[in-house]
């Protein structure tokens, strides 16, 4: 069907609503004025096609993004926005954080529609240069709390038992970042407390020089190349509210110079050794890529050792978003990391000891090269028990249009079907209309706000705001979406591995909020189980112990508890 006899069609059948509306007020048999809470939008309607529906409008979000300052727009204007997903009053349903000059958070009802709490929260009192978020309940009291990553700032938002957050940046001892970016909380030292991993991008203010670079006889914002890096930054929680720089430490070789490249515009932490302990991969702009092997009180960076470091010819790439995810279910975990145009979006598979990029092996990398894209995530939209991939689109200069006629600043997002772990079809033509639309994509989240077992998508456009999607595939498999809660661990179950096993074969998943693209996603950890209705699970908790429970039954939201054999 085309997109205008779709338009046709919806507009038919708005109008054959509101006949039917219109009767019923007629008849007495009630008036839609008297019930204000149930009103009739475009998206409110089954689309005729496409099985991600934006239902932004209706779900309740109003928020309106846009980029100060003159044209053309620089560096600094056009490096985006992130959201999240996140549980703040745990009461079971996701609720949505958004993150710009101002922030915002609407509390979601499980039910697919969610009221502005801002206000009540205290967030719109914030202001800043705010770019990104990180998800974790950093002092175990069963809140999510959050961190705000910002050009020339920071802040820490301490979860006030789900009525409020406060700001409790000084007294954590966290100073303002440079220019922070994708940022995550997780457990490096093993001692059940979250840490916090801020990455930085390049040095940039208003008196540097250049501000903009002349292409083709067109002003326009320069690229990474013409800045200097900034360096990532590691905080140690030591409970109490308090954190403790330990960079140097960490993240400084033995003659004080950095481990990583710089420049970082993503971040996502995983035991991808399955030894017990959280690494972290550096999604890096035009610089070597970063795998920062956790070696038991310090970091070592392996990305060109590993693999992870450079594309299939040996160059460097634009990272941006990035993610961990077992896409060919062997048991260990691969690396997915968004790139600039004319590049492969490189998947690097995990080969055991050291990686090998795939892309072009498995499809990806010929119907993805001609974007720039920002957000990305694993997710298994239909539950087959394979991870799909998204990704949010976007070019970085607001003119390139003048420049380059053959693309622009808008960039249609993309979603990729697994084909039984060894390939990808691009299924954005079949995903709905807004797969269609042209946006300027950065921040990708996911999470299945409405409980249904079918993963959700959140993402960021910069010249408008929020795009929220709801997955109605149509003959989805069964589910499973398990709330992880450790007691040696940290209370989230960040980093812990999840493996399941359906039918004899095994899945594993991992417990995380981090990855994309200045984001955080719903922390449960979901799997798609086709035809069978039970599974087996086992948690291997960052604590290092494991837990197993039997004959889990699907379609259902689970709490696995560290230390029980019971899921409840």
């Amino acid at each position: 069907m085309s997109l205008r006899s779709y338009q046709i069609h919806t507009v038919q059948a708005i109008m054959a609503s509101l006949i039917i509306v219109g009767l019923f007020a007629v008849c007495g048999c009630g008036n839609p004025q008297k019930n204000p809470a149930t009103p009739i939008h475009v998206s409110d309607i089954k689309p005729l096609e496409g099985f991600m529906q934006d239902v932004t409008l209706s779900a309740g979000i109003d928020y309106k993004l846009s980029i100060e300052g003159k044209k053309p727009l620089n560096i600094l204007q056009t490096v985006g926005n992130g959201c999240a997903f996140l549980d703040y009053n745990n009461d079971g349903n996701l609720d949505i954080l958004l993150i710009g000059s101002k922030i915002a958070l609407y509390q979601g009802d499980g039910k697919g529609h969610f009221t502005d709490v801002s206000k009540q929260t205290g967030l719109d009192k914030l202001s800043g240069h705010f770019l990104g978020c990180a998800v974790g309940d950093y002092d175990n009291d069963g809140y999510d709390d959050i961190y705000i990553s910002a050009y020339r700032g920071g802040l820490l938002l301490h979860n006030e038992q789900g009525k409020s957050f406060a700001d409790v940046t000084k007294k954590a001892a966290l100073p303002a970042q440079p220019w922070g970016t994708s940022c995550s909380f997780t457990d490096i030292d093993g001692d059940g407390k979250l840490d916090l991993f801020v990455g930085n991008y390049v040095q940039f203010g208003p008196n540097t020089s250049p501000q903009l670079c002349e292409y083709s006889g067109h002003m326009s914002a320069c690229g990474p190349r013409f800045y200097k890096p900034e360096f990532s930054s590691l905080y140690r929680n030591l409970g109490g509210g308090k954190f403790q720089d330990i960079t140097k430490k960490w993240l400084l070789d033995s003659k004080g110079q950095p481990l990583s490249t710089g420049k970082v515009l993503g971040v996502a932490a995983a035991d991808y050794k399955s030894n017990g302990k959280q690494s972290i991969a550096l999604s890096n702009d035009e610089m070597a890529g970063d795998l920062m092997l956790n070696s038991s009180g310090s970091f070592e960076n392996v990305g060109a050792k590993s693999g992870t470091a450079y594309d299939s010819h040996g160059n460097v790439h634009g990272g941006m978003g990035v993610d961990w995810g077992d896409y060919d279910n062997d048991g260990k975990l691969d690396l997915l990391v968004a790139t600039f145009q004319h590049e492969a979006k490189c998947l690097y598979h995990n080969d055991g000891v050291d990686f090998t990029e795939s892309s072009a092996q498995v499809g990806l990398a010929e119907k993805s090269t001609s974007y720039v894209a920002f957000g990305v995530k694993f997710l298994d939209y239909d539950n087959d028990g394979f991870l799909d991939i998204a990704l949010a689109n976007g070019h970085v200069q607001d003119n390139i249009n003048l420049i380059d006629k053959s693309t622009s600043y808008e960039q249609k997002p993309q979603l990729f079907h697994n084909i039984g772990g060894t390939a990808f079809e691009e299924v954005s033509d079949k995903a709905g209309i807004t797969f269609q639309k042209k946006i300027v994509g950065r921040g990708l989240a996911i999470g299945d706000f409405d409980n249904d077992g079918r993963v959700d998508l959140l993402y960021i456009d910069s010249q408008t705001g929020p795009i929220l999607l709801h997955n109605q595939s149509p003959n989805v498999g069964h589910w499973l979406l398990c709330r992880l809660e450790g007691t040696k661990s940290n209370r989230d179950g960040i980093g812990a591995l999840v493996t399941f096993e359906v039918s004899g074969k095994k899945y594993l998943r991992n417990c995380a909020t981090d990855g994309s693209y200045l984001s955080a996603s719903d922390r449960r950890v979901h799997i798609g189980m086709g035809s069978s209705t039970s599974a087996d699970i086992t948690v291997k908790w960052p604590s290092g112990g494991t837990s197993t429970y039997k004959n889990v039954s699907s379609d259902r939201v689970v709490t696995l508890k560290e230390g029980e054999t019971s899921a409840r």
